[in-house]
C-alpha cells in the first residue's frame, strides 16, 4: 500500500505542481473530484463523440478494459471518489466543457482539470502502463481535441473576466503580467475571443526585444521559461529513461533524415510555467527544412522500478523522446551554426502543437515559428557537434531538478548562445 507521504511526495514532482497549475493543497484535487462527480444533469449520460469512442474501446479491448478497471481499483481508498469506468467516462466529458477558472489562491488553484482528473491514477501501476498504451494514447487524444475544440470556442470566454475567479482580475493580471501581451480592454473579454485565444496569447514586441538582430552568431531563446538542462555530446541512441535525463536523438527526432548532423551534439532544454509566454520563435535566421508534429504520448512520466516519489522530476528528458511533438528544422546559411531543430513538447492537458512555418520559409531571428494550445509543456533545441563557442546563460541546477522554475529565466528572442568563431567551431 502506498503511504500518503508517499503520495505527497510524488504530486510535489508532477508536472502540473510544480509548473503552477495543479493546487498546492491536495485536497483541493480531492474536493474537484468530489465536485467533478456531482455535476450534473446535462452532463449525465454520455454524448461526447470522442468519449462515446473510448467507452467502446475500453469495452471492446480486453488489455484496455483491465488496466482502466485496475487503475481504479488501484487508487488509495482515501482519494478514490471515481469509482468504476462510467464514472470515468462522465468526468471525461465533463472535463471536456470546462475552462479552467482563475483561483488567486495557489493552495486552491486547479487550472489543470484533467491532470487533477487522472492525479491519482497516473501513480498506480496499472495506470502507469495504461497511459503509455497505444490504443489508449489514441482514444485519449479524440477526448483530447475535443475539449481543444471548446476551449477554442467562444462558449470558453466566460472564465475570461474581471471578477476574483477571472483570469482579467487585478490578482491575475499582477500574477500573468498581462501588461506585456497585446490587448484591448475596450473590447469583451479585453479582445481575446476563447480560452486557447488567451493562452497563446500575443507578446508585446518591445516587451521581448530580439538580441542582437543583425549578429548572427548571437543565438536566441525560442522561448519564454527556464533553464532545466544543457546536455553535451548527445548520442544518437541513449537510454532515455535513466536518470540524469539522457537525450536519444533518433527517438527524440523521429528518425528524421537529419539526425547524423546532431550526432555529438547539444541539447538545450527548458521548461513552460502557466504564466509564460506560449509562442515560439525562431533562435537563428535560416530557412525551414522539416516542419512537423510528432504524435506520442500526453500523460506520462519515467517510471523506475517500484513507486518513485521523482518520477515527475525525472521526465523532461523523457518527455522529449516519447510525448507529442514538433520538429521544426531550420538551416542557417552561416556555417559556424549548422543546422538548429527547435522541438515544442507538450506534456499535459490538450497537448496541442500548432507550427505555422512550412519547409522553404525564409526566417529572421525572433519570427513566430508556432505555440501551444492550452496545456503544459517544454522546448528543446538541438545544436550540432560544436556549432556553440559558449552558452551565455548561467548553468542551470544539477539533476534531476525538483523545481524547474529554479534554473535561470529565459525570454524569448534574448540571447542563450554564442555560434562557434571558425567554420570548424569550438566545443562549448
Amino acid at each position: 500500500m502506498i503511504r500518503e507521504d508517499q503520495i505527497e511526495a510524488r504530486y510535489r514532482r508532477s508536472f502540473g505542481y510544480r509548473a503552477g497549475y495543479l493546487p498546492r493543497d491536495r485536497r483541493a484535487v480531492d474536493a474537484f473530484h468530489r465536485d467533478l462527480k456531482r455535476r450534473p444533469h446535462e452532463t449525465a449520460s454520455l454524448r461526447s463523440g470522442a468519449v462515446l469512442r473510448m467507452a467502446q474501446l475500453i469495452e471492446t479491448n480486453p488489455i484496455i478494459r483491465m488496466y482502466v478497471s485496475e487503475m481504479i481499483d488501484q487508487v488509495p481508498g482515501d482519494h478514490k471518489v471515481i469509482e468504476n469506468t462510467a464514472e470515468l467516462l462522465l468526468a471525461l466529458q465533463r472535463v471536456t466543457v470546462t475552462a479552467p477558472a482563475y483561483n488567486p489562491d495557489p493552495a486552491q488553484r486547479n487550472a489543470f482539470p484533467m491532470s487533477s482528473l487522472f492525479a491519482y491514477m497516473m501513480m498506480t501501476p496499472a495506470g502507469e502502463a495504461l497511459f503509455r498504451n497505444d490504443a489508449w494514447n489514441d482514444s485519449l487524444r479524440g477526448v483530447l481535441r475535443e475539449w481543444c475544440a471548446y476551449l477554442d470556442g467562444p462558449e470558453s470566454a466566460h472564465v475570461l473576466n474581471e471578477g476574483e475567479d477571472g483570469w482579467l482580475s487585478p490578482f491575475a493580471y499582477q500574477d500573468m503580467k498581462l501588461w506585456e501581451f497585446v490587448h484591448d480592454r475596450d473590447r469583451p473579454h479585453w479582445g481575446w475571443t476563447s480560452y486557447n485565444d488567451f493562452f497563446h496569447r500575443e507578446i508585446r514586441q518591445d516587451a521581448r526585444p530580439i538580441a542582437a538582430p543583425d549578429d548572427p552568431r548571437v543565438i536566441v531563446s525560442a522561448n519564454d521559461g527556464n533553464l532545466v538542462t544543457i546536455a553535451r555530446g548527445v548520442k544518437r541512441k541513449d537510454q532515455f529513461w535513466l536518470k540524469g535525463e539522457p537525450f536519444s536523438l533518433e527517438d527524440m527526432l523521429a528518425r528524421s533524415e537529419h539526425v547524423d548532423r546532431f550526432v555529438g551534439g547539444y541539447v538545450f532544454q527548458s521548461f513552460l510555467s502557466g504564466a509564460n509566454y506560449h509562442r515560439w520563435h525562431a533562435p537563428i535566421d535560416g530557412v525551414v527544412r522539416e516542419a512537423r508534429v510528432v504524435q506520442g504520448l500526453m500523460f506520462s512520466d519515467a517510471e523506475s522500478a517500484g513507486f518513485d516519489p521523482n518520477a515527475g522530476i525525472l521526465s523532461e528528458g523523457y518527455d522529449a523522446t516519447v510525448n507529442t511533438r514538433g520538429l521544426v528544422f531550420i538551416e542557417s546559411a552561416d556555417p559556424r551554426i549548422g543546422m538548429v531543430c527547435v522541438i515544442p513538447i507538450g506534456i499535459t492537458e490538450i497537448s496541442s502543437i500548432t507550427i505555422r512555418v512550412e519547409p522553404g520559409k525564409v526566417l529572421r531571428k525572433g519570427d513566430e515559428l508556432g505555440y501551444f494550445s492550452y496545456g503544459g509543456s517544454s522546448m528543446c533545441l538541438v545544436f550540432e557537434k560544436s556549432a556553440i563557442d559558449h552558452f551565455t546563460v548561467a548553468s542551470p541546477p544539477p539533476l534531476p531538478v525538483v523545481d524547474p522554475t529554479s534554473g535561470p529565466a529565459l525570454a524569448v528572442n534574448g540571447g542563450i548562445a554564442i555560434a562557434a568563431v571558425t567554420g570548424e567551431r569550438r566545443r562549448a
